[in-house]
């Protein structure tokens, strides 16, 4: 499953720096799924919605950083555990239960994202 920030979020931003999906971004901020990524062309986000890669998203919070669910890994295939909980001081990075991914399914998307 993808992992999310709750609002106990406070803003430090030591989490976004450990991902190496470069799936967080400030809250308010505009993103798009070839940042950080090999992507080009068209990408298929979640709820089938077709997006040029380089075209850009709104945010999907805007007073907290906050995870692209359709670029989290939990950092599979690059670390043991998810590094932006680990890393967080707060503990508002925890598993987003409504996105359950199995570890297959979290390797496919890293090779998708990671050509």
């Amino acid at each position: 499953m993808a992992i999310k920030i709750t609002d106990e979020c406070i803003n430090c931003g030591a989490c976004e720096p450990e991902c190496p999906n470069n799936a967080i971004y400030e809250g308010g901020i505009e993103w798009s799924i070839n940042q950080g990524t090999s992507l080009t062309g068209e990408y298929l986000l979640e709820g089938n919605v077709k997006v040029d890669a380089e075209s850009m998203q709104n945010p999907v919070e805007d007073d907290y950083y906050f995870i692209v669910p359709d670029k989290c890994t939990e950092c599979q295939g690059f670390h043991e555990e998810p590094q932006c909980a680990a890393v967080c001081p707060v503990d508002c990075c925890v598993p987003d239960e409504d996105r359950v991914e199995t570890v297959e399914e979290l390797l496919a998307k890293k090779s998708r994202l990671h050509l």
